[in-house]
């Protein structure tokens, strides 16, 4: 294994540089402070700064540290659930508008990234949702027919269709949403942070809020170097709150996902394997995503964790699975492993706060991230400019801690190293 590196691996060995910042020094003012430097809050410090907004972003460790910087690259549209099932579980008026909001948000990344020259291997030829087994393709049979209901440009391929598109013919069809791309997710964070500086924003890390308190009409956010006056603060910890937001753990369920990545793959093989360079994922309850970067490794992912006692289960499988879907690529020593947590919700839907006076954040895209994180962040600079509540398309509700988080979080950890230790073996 060429890096050691289990938070951030090959992302960090292949990113394009992070813009210059420095922690905050004394006294600052600033019409807004945003506290979290991922694609929620970069995504609002540059559209306020558009807007000619002074705005501050505080990062507790380096731009991407968290989710922006550890997850697969996938750009989807929409969220993991089924459109029926979040009408269900959001009603009529939510459910559709934040399915008419999050269907078109790889939109919204991939014109930032053209708009704002970002240099993080966009490639936007779709993604393939995979069926494991004659039940998955039943279920993309119904994600196919509820999205285009709404108009959306997916389509269902038979098994004979798809095995050319994916490289491999373990599946039996797959489902293909044009809307959706790839992406380097760290490069694309530091692309969104060059642009919002370049805009006018100031964004220093390291500088964690350590302490949060109202002062009059304004909140003051202090650093261990430092203190921000603001009028209206913007919380984007999501997955990775810390400092003085620990208590915001408590609203997540603990959820990681790994990635394993090969050495490049030789010219004679590249051209085998998802020769469109769509992303790909299966439909197992325990799912396997797979795709390729710009240099041709290809990765495969999985729930889990490859640090600690963990790797060694979770590597096994990975050998596995490429010799199972791809055996042309057995041979290939992998490169990398890493893993990132997940900012889980019981019901897969993420969370808009409003938890003071002139504080808001959105938060939980249930895996989701860089899509929906893109769109809230843009959102909620809108909402601070004076933009109506009603073009959120999620409740107010209040932070809630969720008593069985550790249990659950315990419980997909350990489900995984089993499923893991077991799949795949004939």
């Amino acid at each position: 294994m060429k890096s050691q590196n289990r938070t951030h691996g090959l992302w960090a060995d292949t990113t394009q540089p992070a813009p210059s910042t420095s922690p905050v020094d004394g006294d600052r003012q600033a019409e807004v402070a945003i506290i979290g430097g991922g694609y929620t809050g970069l995504s609002a410090a540059l559209h306020l700064a558009e807007a000619g907004t002074d705005v501050i972003l505080l990062e507790a460790d380096h731009i991407g540290c968290g989710g922006a910087g550890r997850n697969v690259g996938f750009v989807n549209a929409g969220l993991w659930l089924m459109p029926d099932d979040v009408i269900s579980r959001m009603g009529e008026k939510y459910g559709e508008q934040l399915l008419e909001v999050l269907g078109a948000s790889p939109d919204l990344v991939f014109q930032l990234i053209e708009k704002h020259h970002i240099q993080c291997e966009a490639v936007r030829n779709g993604t393939l949702h995979c069926a494991h087994s004659p039940a998955g393709f039943k279920q993309l049979q119904q994600r196919e027919e509820q999205w285009q209901q709404r108009g959306a440009p997916v389509k269902l391929l038979s098994r004979e269709e798809a095995a050319p598109r994916i490289g491999s013919n373990a599946f039996y069809g797959a489902l293909f949403d044009e809307r959706a791309g790839t992406i380097q997710p760290l490069s694309y964070a530091n692309g969104l942070a060059r642009a919002a500086q370049d805009a006018g924003a100031a964004i220093h890390s390291p500088s964690p809020v350590t302490k949060l308190h109202r002062e009059a009409d304004q909140w003051c956010l202090e650093t261990p170097t430092g203190r921000v006056t603001a009028k209206t603060v913007i919380q984007a910890t999501l997955g990775y709150p810390s400092h003085a937001f620990t208590e915001r753990k408590k609203e997540i369920i603990p959820f990681n996902y790994f990635q394993f990545a090969t050495e490049p793959l030789p010219d004679d093989i590249l051209g085998t394997i998802l020769p469109g360079k769509e992303g790909a994922l299966d439909t197992n309850a325990i799912l396997t995503s797979f795709r390729l970067d710009q240099a041709g490794r290809l990765m495969v992912g999985s729930v889990g964790q490859v640090e600690n006692m963990g790797y060694a289960v979770h590597e096994s499988w990975a050998r596995r699975t490429i010799k199972k879907l791809f055996p042309q690529v057995e041979s290939i020593p992998l490169e990398y492993a890493w893993n990132g947590r997940i900012a889980m919700t019981p019901n897969h839907i993420p969370r808009f706060h409003m938890p003071d006076e002139n504080m808001i954040s959105v938060s939980s895209y249930n895996g989701r991230g860089i899509g929906p994180g893109t769109v809230f962040g843009k959102l909620l600079a809108q909402l601070v400019l004076g933009a109506s509540i009603d073009t959120i398309p999620l409740p107010v509700t209040s932070p809630k801690g969720l008593l069985t988080r550790n249990f659950w979080g315990l419980f997909y950890e350990t489900g995984a190293r089993m499923y893991h230790f077991i799949q795949r073996r004939v």
